[in-house]
């Protein structure tokens, strides 16, 4: 059936924009712009990688590309926390950074594949039409995703921490002033969102095609980026939004396969295109891009001595 193979291919595109985005989302809610995700997710796919062809274990893997990604956002949190240098320039700076590093750690790499990784098989459930494979035939991170998703929105809404965090990002002042230690709590937010980026990276490595290729991610971080404003930094929004995007990534593949006449740089651009659209419509309603967005976002925060 032609339905089930489409749906499981949008939800390998859309697990990693999902993973990347909710992790930027807890970043930005806490005030902190991040825009060196791409090379964070660029790091985690090629540490992971790395690291499970080395060990041949896949859960190795997916670690490594978690402490990858948090190693860089550890020294993006140590510029634009510490040094309180400028958010844009040091995420642009981390993602080249990025790019060019994977490139040097993957170069013996490049050419290798290797398994994916191991898929959950439910007998009985995932012998079902259509939707067996699709809902219990998917790998540990697909329902991990799920799940970072719910806590995150969990821990947002309905915890005292989750209030801290939202507070430095509204008002990093009147946070200070009651005592939260914003910059500590900015900095494992920031940590937080690499693991994710990392995660993301290590799932395109590991399981998306489980094999590296130089600057694979391919512009994901800045689609994820972009999938937190159209959420309107809202957890769920993020997930509706991820799944969205990747239905229109695997549009390309499946509209050149069924002759729609349409030239193949245009549906590759596709994913590109939707971004840059979504951006302009939400930026034209002003009203509504105000509503969520955390006041004090991108601005620099030092303590009074």
């Amino acid at each position: 059936m032609w339905l089930e193979p489409i749906l499981m291919t949008i939800i390998v595109a859309s697990t990693p924009l999902m993973l990347a985005a909710i992790g930027e989302l807890v970043v930005e809610r806490s005030g902190v712009l991040n825009l060196g995700i791409e090379g964070m997710m660029i790091m985690g796919a090629v540490c992971a990688f790395a690291v499970a062809m080395t060990t041949d274990n896949g859960f190795f893997g997916v670690v490594a590309g978690m402490l990858a990604g948090m190693a860089m956002a550890a020294i993006f949190g140590s510029l634009v926390l510490g040094l309180a240098t400028n958010q844009v320039a040091t995420g642009l700076a981390l993602t080249l950074f990025g790019l060019g590093l994977s490139g040097v750690i993957g170069e013996s790499y490049v050419g290798e594949s290797r398994s994916g990784l191991p898929r959950l098989d439910i007998p009985g459930l995932s012998d079902l039409p259509v939707i067996g494979r699709v809902l219990f035939g998917q790998d540990a991170l697909v329902y991990l995703s799920f799940a970072i998703v719910a806590g995150v929105a969990f821990f947002l809404y309905r915890t005292r921490a989750g209030l801290a965090l939202r507070a430095c990002g509204d008002n990093h002042d009147s946070a200070h002033s009651i005592g939260y230690p914003v910059l500590r709590i900015r900095f494992l937010a920031v940590l937080f969102g690499g693991a994710c980026a990392g995660l993301a990276g290590a799932f395109m490595s590991l399981s998306y095609t489980p094999l590296w290729i130089k600057e694979m991610t391919a512009g994901r971080g800045w689609i994820a980026l972009a999938l937190v404003v159209f959420a309107s930094w809202m957890p769920w929004r993020v997930a509706l939004g991820a799944y969205l995007f990747g239905a229109i990534t695997i549009l390309q593949f499946h509209g050149q396969a069924w002759g729609l006449g349409i030239p193949a740089q245009v549906m590759t651009a596709l994913p590109y295109l939707a971004t840059i659209v979504v951006l302009v419509i939400i930026s034209s309603e002003r009203a509504r891009a105000r509503a969520n967005t955390p006041l004090c976002l991108g601005k620099p925060f030092v303590a009074e001595r």
